[in-house]
């Protein structure tokens, strides 16, 4: 059931406004505030779908409501209501966010068009919010050891910013959470993540694949492509394993982050690209700097700041929440009852040297719960997640 609240002073209008949207839909539940004030008290303490605003009210006019209720509630779509003195003002109260506006008398067919279609955004809000919640559940980051509340108090201070950050850490670590959660808390959430893992792309194609190519430009190159850069424009790039990149397309990178400008593989044509640039790798740059595999100049472009991922072996403390985290992942995919894990059994996982980290973990949890006990019991563990 759709939840509407009607602002308006003149007691006519709101008793024709109130009648028309019960009468049009049983789904609708029409409330009724007789000023501005009440209005607002009404929107603090309850939830609504819609709200529908006179502009020219005594003690609080439509304006203030609107910018109280985008302070308090931004996700109500407001539709407000005219006077023929008013339009003006309905028009500016489009800017400042209202949904749309209506003039008295109100015309039927148009009223109920804009209820519908305002409602219509209400959903489609609240159900991008849970798609997003259910994306960012995707990338917790789980643990509450000293180490990772270290790396979210980073995250908190440093996503805010464009400053460029490099992190590191072994295999199986989670650099990739960390860099999902840095785009998450910026300014560019709404753009795009793109990621790029540089070690998986061959060394001659990978300046095509960052950067685009025009037609011609090498024998496959059968019409213009864009590049990652490209895509990211607006939001932010994540080269993963950043260490395994060819010299010469580091040479690339380096010049997209001094100039913001990029040129396709066989063009001279600059292309302005806004993008935020974070990297990861396994490797010690500093030491594929003294080998004469990684640039300088671009290592201390992409550290503006650094995080190190410690290894699981560096927090075993987190192990226990992130089996429980795994187990309910793992029968949530499967339709299946979560497991339970013995006491012992966790205590023989965390005495365990975990060289592929938070992925290795991930998969013995799978094979103990598929082959261990009703229970995970220490001997399970014993037996089923030796390497």
């Amino acid at each position: 059931m759709s939840k509407i609240l009607v602002i308006e002073d003149e007691a006519a209008i709101r008793r024709v406004l109130v009648k028309i949207l019960s009468e049009e839909n049983d789904s609708y539940k029409v409330e009724e505030a007789v000023d501005g004030l009440e209005g607002i008290e009404k929107i603090k303490n309850d939830d609504y779908d819609l709200v529908l605003c006179d502009i020219k009210m005594p003690k609080m006019d439509g304006v203030e409501v609107l910018e109280a209720t985008k302070k308090i509630k931004p996700e109500i779509p407001m539709v407000m209501i005219s006077g023929h003195g008013d339009l003006d003002t309905a028009v500016n109260t489009m800017r400042m966010g209202a949904f749309d506006y209506i003039s008295k008398p109100p015309d039927l067919n148009r009223l109920l068009n804009t209820v519908r279609n305002a409602l219509e955004k209400k959903e489609l809000v609240v159900a991008n919010k849970i798609l997003k919640k259910k994306v960012s559940k995707k990338y917790d980051m789980i643990g509450e050891s000293q180490a990772i509340s270290n790396i979210k108090d980073i995250i908190d201070k440093v996503a805010p910013t464009e400053a460029r950050v490099l992190i590191t850490g072994s295999n199986g670590t989670g650099k990739e959470l960390v860099a999902h959660w840095l785009h998450e808390k910026s300014a560019r959430s709404k753009g795009v993540l793109i990621e790029v893992n540089c070690a998986a792309i061959p060394s001659e194609l990978i300046e095509s694949e960052l950067f685009g190519h025009v037609k011609g430009a090498f024998t496959s190159a059968n019409k213009d492509r864009a590049g990652k850069f490209e895509a990211a424009n607006g939001g932010t790039i994540f080269l993963d394993e950043i260490g395994d990149m060819s010299l010469s397309a580091q040479a690339k990178v380096l010049r997209a982050l001094q100039e913001s400008r990029i040129q396709r593989v066989g063009s001279d044509k600059d292309i302005k690209v806004d993008v935020r640039v974070i990297a990861a790798t396994n490797k010690n740059l500093k030491k594929e700097i003294e080998a004469g595999r990684f640039r300088e100049d671009l290592y201390h472009r992409l550290a503006v700041i650094l995080i190190e991922v410690p290894s699981l072996n560096d927090r075993r403390e987190d192990i226990p929440l992130l089996v429980n985290h795994f187990s309910e992942k793992i029968a949530s995919e499967n339709g299946s009852t979560k497991k339970k894990f013995s006491d012992k059994a966790i205590k023989q996982l965390q005495e365990y040297d975990w060289t592929g980290n938070i992925r290795e973990l991930r998969n013995v949890i799978e094979r103990l719960i598929i082959l261990g006990g009703q229970e995970v019991s220490e001997q399970d563990v014993k037996l089923f997640a030796s390497k």
